[in-house]
């Protein structure tokens, strides 16, 4: 059996972090493609929470995927591949964010929040929600991402990790280069935030928010794919 045969025969979706990684390092672009759709959600949730624009996150998730690939002989394993992709994503997204507007110091928006008169303005919260309605359970999605993207950057990003991702205050940590308990503090204001102009009946719907589609998680992983084809082989290593 031939070294390409043996790779088709092998179950990506069943590979843990290192055995994926392993393959990975020896140039293996369907392990690729299977890193991407493990990561795509993830990533472009990321990316959103420091842009606020799917167009602009998705650009941003893509051109990381080619850093990523071109760095792949640099994964050492000290954090999971998703941590990883995670951090290159962020650095992406904030240097993008850097050309586009002024950068301000994280110390002057944390104490800008102490401010009561600064809390998130948020329309339409006492909105009559009827579970048996699909249009109203939209809706309710969209008061949520609007309120979501209405946290300031630093909180907005911890949020996004913690709350819709589910990552754990260390992954959290991990990921953004911070102490635990800046996670805590960040995520603490932010829920705070969000409580000022969200209904405590919205809460279960959390989950809903910022839906990964799978045509865009397919569009997405089909574009890398395409611009990794036209690459030499072993442009990676």
């Amino acid at each position: 059996m031939t070294a390409n045969a043996t790779l088709r025969a092998v179950d990506y979706a069943a590979l843990d972090d290192a055995a994926l990684a392993a393959l990975l390092q020896r140039g293996d672009r369907a392990a690729f493609r299977e890193l991407m759709q493990r990561s795509n959600r993830r990533l472009f949730r990321v990316a959103r929470g420091v842009l606020g624009s799917d167009a602009e996150a998705e650009d941003v998730v893509q051109e990381s995927y080619m850093e990523a690939y071109a760095n792949l002989a640099g994964f050492r394993g000290e954090a999971s591949l998703l941590t990883w992709l995670t951090r290159i994503v962020l650095n992406a997204a904030y240097g993008r964010l850097r050309r586009q507007h002024s950068q301000v110091e994280v110390e002057q928006i944390e104490a800008a929040q102490l401010d009561p008169g600064r809390i998130v303005a948020f329309p339409g919260t006492s909105v009559s929600i009827d579970p048996a309605a699909a249009v109203a359970q939209e809706q309710i999605r969209r008061l949520i991402e609007k309120a979501v993207d209405a946290l300031p950057e630093p909180f907005r990003i911890v949020f996004v990790l913690r709350e819709i991702e589910g990552c754990t205050v260390e992954e959290t940590a991990t990921a953004l280069s911070l102490r635990s308990e800046t996670v805590k503090t960040r995520l603490h204001r932010a829920r705070r935030l969000l409580h000022a102009a969200l209904s405590d009946t919205l809460a279960t719907t959390l989950n809903e928010a910022f839906p990964f589609l799978g045509t865009r998680c397919e569009r997405m992983t089909a574009t890398v794919m395409q611009r990794i084809a036209s690459l030499p082989d072993g442009s990676n290593d």
